[in-house]
């Protein structure tokens, strides 16, 4: 029997400044009286499987001290945000070392991503154990994708193996920790943990999830989020 376990990472060093607001996005309030961050923690610590977690933050960050997660049991250690994206989630792994093995799973998630089901994050651990690899949430997508060309049209994607790449993405340490410092060596655009695993030639699980499990970038997604909460769609 696998003896591997789950760990969690939550890069949230970012100022989100489409939301035009007076504190970071992951700290802005939703109707239920947590924070957008509170609220991620809430649902993902809530889950057995998942035995530890590193949130990476912005060396400023004076908010997460007034977070009732902040003596949460399973939060491990706060790392130190980087420059970028990539950089935060590398910095919380390196924190995340003494505490795991290699072959052990690393679930990366959006601080921004209240509204992730806890439906959707139990199938993907239970798929992506099945994987040497790992995998990620993602929705298919169904509108019609157009090629740009500054204002004008230039051709029709065709969008019938196109998806929409969503967090968690789960990939085990050791692999996940060489992909990202790799890419990063060689100044590849990191969007994505899937996108590093890309770079060294790896293939991730595509499973798909629902369209609830949305991004907070602008106000307008954080009205649809307090909707989705409202509405226990998870």
């Amino acid at each position: 029997m696998s003896t591997d376990q789950c760990y969690l990472v939550i890069p949230a060093s970012g100022i989100g400044s489409r939301m035009k607001a007076e504190v970071a996005k992951q700290y802005l309030m939703l109707d239920n009286g947590l924070s957008v961050l509170d609220q991620t923690l809430k649902t993902l610590l809530a889950i057995e499987s998942i035995k530890g977690c590193v949130i990476a933050l912005a060396t400023n960050d004076q908010s997460f001290q007034h977070s009732p997660f902040n003596t949460h049991e399973k939060l491990l250690a706060i790392a130190t945000g980087g420059e970028q994206r990539h950089h935060s989630v590398i910095n919380a792994l390196n924190d995340l070392k003494p505490h795991v093995k290699d072959s052990d799973w690393v679930l990366v998630h959006d601080a921004a991503r209240p509204c992730v089901s806890l439906h959707d994050i139990k199938r993907l651990i239970e798929q992506v154990t099945q994987t040497d690899t790992g995998g990620l949430l993602a929705t298919k997508v169904v509108d019609t994708i157009k090629l740009g060309d500054q204002n004008l049209t230039k051709s029709t994607v065709d969008r019938s193996n196109l998806w929409q790449a969503q967090t968690p993405q789960m990939y085990r340490f050791g692999t996940l920790l060489n992909a990202l410092i790799t890419a990063d060596a060689d100044n590849i655009n990191i969007t994505d943990e899937a996108s590093a695993m890309e770079y060294i030639g790896l293939q991730s699980l595509l499973v798909e999830s629902s369209k609830q499990n949305l991004k907070i970038t602008t106000p307008e997604d954080l009205a649809l989020a307090n909707f989705y909460l409202k509405t226990n769609l998870s």
